[in-house]
């Protein structure tokens, strides 16, 4: 599964630098001098994807399927950022939006058994503490007071569940299921 932990932002300069947002809890470990990223064209973007080639006149740069990263330096909570094959501020320009991704299968694992990466729990079975099964994690949003599971019903629809130790007792990412202890009504709203 692929992990976004950047979006290419808008060119800094004229020598194919570009500002880079941090999509990431640990950029240190994901944005080193060296390190590659496959891209994602968004969909609401209209720029070819393949192979890169230079751009020449009347004809659109390609966005490479993976980018290296030459070199970075931050600046005011942002990359900036030097990937090989962007020459220029024109080709830099054309990678405004790309995604940059890592595969989960390089992230390792958190040090602390209660914390998790999104993408170890998208797909977990959710089940109450009697263990009546409630639907599935569809995803993980992250509140400013606490993350959120999104969790997909059973019967339909979706609901939000507090992922606090008091309502989310036990993840047990082996047996595929997260144990919630609701307040009532919570699954109703």
């Amino acid at each position: 599964m692929l992990l976004v932990v950047g979006q290419i932002g808008k060119p800094h300069g004229i020598r194919g630098e570009v500002l880079v947002t941090v999509r990431t809890d640990e950029p240190e470990a994901r944005f080193v001098a060296g390190s590659v990223f496959t891209t994602e064209v968004p969909r609401d973007r209209r720029v070819n994807t393949g192979p890169a080639t230079a751009a020449a006149p009347g004809v659109p740069y390609r966005v490479p399927e993976k980018l290296t990263l030459e070199s970075l330096r931050w600046h005011q909570g942002r990359i900036i950022a030097q990937f090989d094959g962007v020459p220029d501020r024109n080709v830099a320009e054309a990678l405004r939006g790309v995604l940059l991704q890592v595969d989960s299968a390089d992230v390792p694992l958190p040090d602390d058994p209660d914390e998790f990466h999104d993408h170890q729990l998208i797909g977990l079975t959710v089940v109450d503490l009697g263990g009546a099964e409630l639907g599935t994690v569809d995803r993980i949003d992250h509140a400013a007071a606490s993350d959120l599971i999104v969790l997909r019903k059973a019967q339909g629809g979706t609901a939000l569940i507090p992922f606090v130790g008091s309502i989310v007792p036990t993840v047990d990412l082996a047996a595929g299921r997260v144990v919630v202890d609701p307040p009532e009504g919570l699954l109703d709203l």
